[in-house]
């Protein structure tokens, strides 16, 4: 007795399925790169401003806590040790740009001392950093 085999059918690809896998592939490389940026400064409560913009290529991080506590990119320096680290950088890359984020908490005082240190080591290009308000 000879059993009929069924009509064998080629192969195929689905797209559904492989578009899927693709997009969990991008999602996944994407949520990659946006964990490894490098993030210089410590956390702080910065305060809001309508005329926030951002521009970090090559920069120096100054934080200051609500402490008073100064960081040079998450780095704890006392405002002495702050003005010598400062000028040693501004001999590596004379136009390097600084971006001060003090709490909006801290003492005036202690952002006024923090700038004063900058202006001292001779780097001219310095910003703080705020928050855009919606």
């Amino acid at each position: 007795m000879k059993i009929k085999q069924g009509i064998k059918k080629p192969a195929r690809i689905e797209m559904i399925p492989l578009i899927d896998v693709v997009f969990l592939l991008l999602v996944f490389f994407i949520y990659a790169m946006l964990s490894m940026v490098i993030h210089r400064g410590i956390p702080v409560n910065l305060p809001h401003a309508e005329s926030a913009l951002t521009d970090k290529k090559d920069y120096i991080s100054l934080s200051i806590t609500r402490e008073g506590r100064i960081y040079l990119d998450k780095l704890p320096v006392s405002l002495e040790e702050l003005k010598h680290l400062l000028a040693g950088k501004k001999k590596v890359n004379p136009d390097c740009k600084v971006f001060i984020n003090g709490d909006k908490n801290t003492y005036y005082e202690k952002v006024v001392q923090v700038l004063d240190m900058v202006r001292i080591s001779g780097l001219t290009k310095v910003s703080l950093e705020t928050e855009f308000e919606d």
